[in-house]
């Protein structure tokens, strides 16, 4: 089956159901500074989920772009993609959970559709928590279709459940699909710890409301939001284990091939890389989105640099950026309509200007009598060498490297991907526009603006979204009615007296759901068990005038802040509000 097949299969299976077909949405968010790139089919559709009326209907299905960065280090296995296809349908308070699961049976096994073999398939529901039920329902109707109980798993939050984005907002449990790609001999069990058993379908049920104390409320509107990966799925249909086999990238392969003058076969890691990165950056490209040292653009020129160094790995030393953009181009005519020429010009320009300062780079290592962690950091963020790269020029020069360089390198590397993946996940959760001082002084006032904010508006407010550049904090948070003159002066004051109180900033690690119990608030994610940062703003650490979970970075003291003074407080929309400050 084509890949062209498969999506119009998609599309005509949840037509004859009833579904609206709607457009894919643009890489770049309209109007939404939330996110660097839509890196979900549903997130065009948040406004709908929430209540909004949809000029569709309440049964919608597409093929929506999208591109996810928090685990570019992972690109490079079978199956992690930054730009990938997801084949979505949704029910907007229409469906529930018994048309959901039978339509994704009945689309993946029945042989007019994808005719997967149902011997090879398994799924995972819900096993229940002191918020919300075992997920009785979804494992009955499994059992209904012939799931067997040995390849049905239950699973809790972190693996069967989907949000909510914040603090409080619409969540439920989803039941996920897996296929065997192993060979003949399927396992009677389904372990979702095994690779070969690959998830190709998600059905999520909105069925709760997250309240501010933390209670799981039935929802009035219960949303079905369904997503399919086109890449993966389209492997598993064509009998592939790995999805850089497929016609969405065997193509590109091909070319770095000829290039490089090697095959997938001996340099499979790097030339997955190679594909990937160049094809997301094509993408993002092609909706708009230039290389540079900001926001998306960075993410864009970290996509081109990365492939660029894996591509000097395997011998090619000249310009070779552009010509990958072909067979993506041709991959995907009809599909998607973008200009060619406007694609080839940034890439040769960007690959130009980064293959003089990788030069440099490497020039630079030279120079080195030895080489520390901090060295291997400067040179992976200013020249985009990764530290292998490094390590190997570094030995070649005959450099001492100091024992603790890779520690010293790796705790570096993890500040800077919380930042890279606060930005690119959401700037709503973190909204830093980069690591300077000024930014860092401005993030850390934000958690004394929403500490203040509810000391004079009350515990009803929560952050609703932060953006913050160098010149400005922007903060949107709960509350139905304009502030008044008194309450933006009493929020400043209270804001100031602490900056000259000299509060010291602390950092704690911990669980989720020990933050949650310490009083902490902020934007808890799905994945409960992980470790998150909890900034605490106070004499001492149970002695606290603000306490959040953050990714950081933070001033150590709030006397490092100076004076601050909001200068705008507006509407942003149905019940936020937004302030806009500055520190002078």
């Amino acid at each position: 089956m084509t890949a062209s097949e498969l999506r119009q299969k998609f599309i005509d299976f949840f037509k004859e159901k009833g579904h609206t077909v709607i457009p894919s949405a643009s890489l770049v968010p309209e109007n939404d500074p939330s996110v660097l790139f839509t890196t979900a089919g549903m997130h065009p559709l948040v406004p709908y989920l929430l209540g909004e009326k949809h000029p569709g209907g309440s049964r919608l299905t597409d093929v929506q772009k999208c591109i996810r960065t928090d685990d570019i280090d992972e690109v490079g296995d079978k199956f992690h993609h930054t730009f990938f296809e997801m084949l979505g349908n949704w029910s907007l308070g229409d469906y529930f959970k018994k048309e959901a699961v039978e339509w994704s049976y009945e689309f993946l096994t029945s042989r007019e559709w994808l005719g997967l073999s149902k011997e090879r398939l398994a799924v995972s529901v819900f096993e229940g928590d002191k918020d919300a039920p075992f997920d009785e329902e979804v494992y009955g109707i499994w059992l209904e279709l012939g799931i067997v109980p040995s390849r049905i798993a239950k699973l809790p939050k972190k693996d069967n459940w989907w949000g909510p984005a914040g603090l409080t907002g619409p969540c439920g449990p989803d039941t996920e699909m897996f296929y065997w790609t192993g060979g003949s001999d399927v396992p009677e069990k389904f372990d979702p710890s095994d690779n070969n058993w690959v998830e190709i379908w998600n059905d999520v049920f909105m069925q709760y409301n997250k309240t501010v104390d933390s209670r799981f409320e039935p929802l009035s509107q219960k949303n079905v939001d369904t997503g399919m990966g086109l890449e993966r799925a389209l492997a598993v249909v064509d009998g592939f284990d790995d999805d850089y086999r497929t016609e969405l990238f065997l193509p590109i392969i091909k070319k770095i091939e000829e290039i490089s003058g090697k095959n997938y076969e001996e340099s499979t890691k790097e030339f997955r890389i190679i594909a990937d990165h160049i094809k997301a950056a094509v993408f993002a490209i092609a909706d708009g989105v230039s290389p540079s040292n900001k926001d998306r653009g960075y993410i864009v020129r970290r996509l081109i640099r990365r492939a660029i160094v894996k591509a000097r790995g395997l011998g090619i030393t000249n310009n070779f950026t552009s010509d990958l953009a072909e067979p993506v181009f041709e991959t995907y005519a009809g599909v998607y309509s973008f200009s060619l020429q406007e694609v080839i010009s940034e890439l040769q320009k960007e690959e130009t200007k980064f293959r003089k300062t990788l030069e440099e780079g490497l020039k630079l290592i030279a120079s080195y009598k030895q080489i520390d962690g901090k060295v291997l950091f400067d040179l992976y963020q200013s020249f985009g060498l990764p530290v292998e790269i490094s390590l190997e020029e570094a030995k070649n020069c005959s450099a001492v490297i100091e024992g603790e360089t890779m520690k010293q390198f790796n705790d570096l590397l993890r500040a800077h991907q919380e930042l890279s993946r606060t930005a690119s996940a959401g700037m709503f959760k973190g909204g830093l526009s980069d690591a300077s001082d000024v930014v860092t002084k401005y993030h850390t006032a934000t958690h004394l603006l929403n500490a203040a904010l509810r000391k004079v508006l009350g515990d009803h407010v929560y952050q609703k979204g932060s953006n913050i550049t160098a010149e400005r904090l922007r903060f949107d948070f709960s509350h139905p009615d304009k502030m008044t003159p008194e309450q933006i002066s009493a929020v400043e004051s209270l804001v100031n007296d602490q900056i000259s109180a000299n509060l010291s900033v602390n950092r704690e690690e911990m669980t989720m759901e020990d933050a949650q119990s310490s009083g902490a608030i902020g934007v808890f994610e799905s994945k409960y068990g992980e470790k998150v940062k909890v900034y605490t703003i106070g004499q001492a650490i149970d002695d606290y005038f603000s306490k959040e979970i953050c990714g950081g970075p933070h001033a150590s003291r709030t006397g490092e802040l100076g004076r601050f003074k909001i200068i705008k407080e507006e509407a942003s929309s149905a019940g936020v509000r937004r302030i806009k400050a500055v520190l002078e």
